[in-house]
């Protein structure tokens, strides 16, 4: 019976192709020429050329470093706000005070025609903000980094068409 369907299998396979059907295997060695090795040359290459250096964008020369510097400063225009003395909250009857000086840096002079009619939010946000501090609240460095961080948030969002790059302390006193 085995002899049998192995002859109706080959005569299956001589009616479709006309040959009966071998299947055919890659040796080990035959992927290892074809496959493996080039990946591995190709792969070597590019690694050799990255660390070689071939694919970094050339560095800039000290001129061009100096003109994109001067390009940046020519642009940055600063605007003084006027002084702020505000009262801080406290829990106690004792009163203390916070007196503030900030100079806003703007991108461009054209920034400042816009700025200037804003102003009067911009104070306001300042003073609505800065009544809510504790003393507590500007001690040490990070107390300042929040503050300036918060300060610039507000003066944003405040002055929406006019973008201020970052707010500068001239004076700040704790009292």
């Amino acid at each position: 019976m085995v002899d049998k369907t192995e002859e109706e299998a080959l005569d299956a396979d001589q009616e479709e192709g006309g040959e009966p059907k071998k299947k055919k295997k890659l040796s080990g060695k035959v992927m290892v020429l074809f496959i493996l090795l080039p990946l591995l040359i190709i792969g070597g290459g590019a690694g050799g050329a990255y660390f070689a250096g071939v694919f970094d964008a050339p560095e800039p020369t000290d001129e061009e470093i100096a003109a994109e510097a001067a390009a940046k400063n020519k642009k940055v225009v600063f605007y003084d706000l006027p002084e702020m003395l505000v009262n801080l909250s406290t829990s106690n009857s004792s009163s203390s005070f916070l007196k503030l000086g900030v100079s806003l840096e703007l991108e461009d002079e054209s920034a400042i025609a816009d700025l200037e009619l804003l102003i009067p939010r911009i104070m306001d946000n300042f003073q609505v903000y800065l009544r809510e501090l504790r003393k507590e609240d500007l001690n040490g460095s990070q107390g300042v980094f929040r503050l300036k961080e918060e300060l610039l948030m507000r003066i944003n969002s405040s002055a929406a068409p006019v973008k201020v790059n970052d707010v500068l302390f001239k004076e700040m006193l704790v009292q």
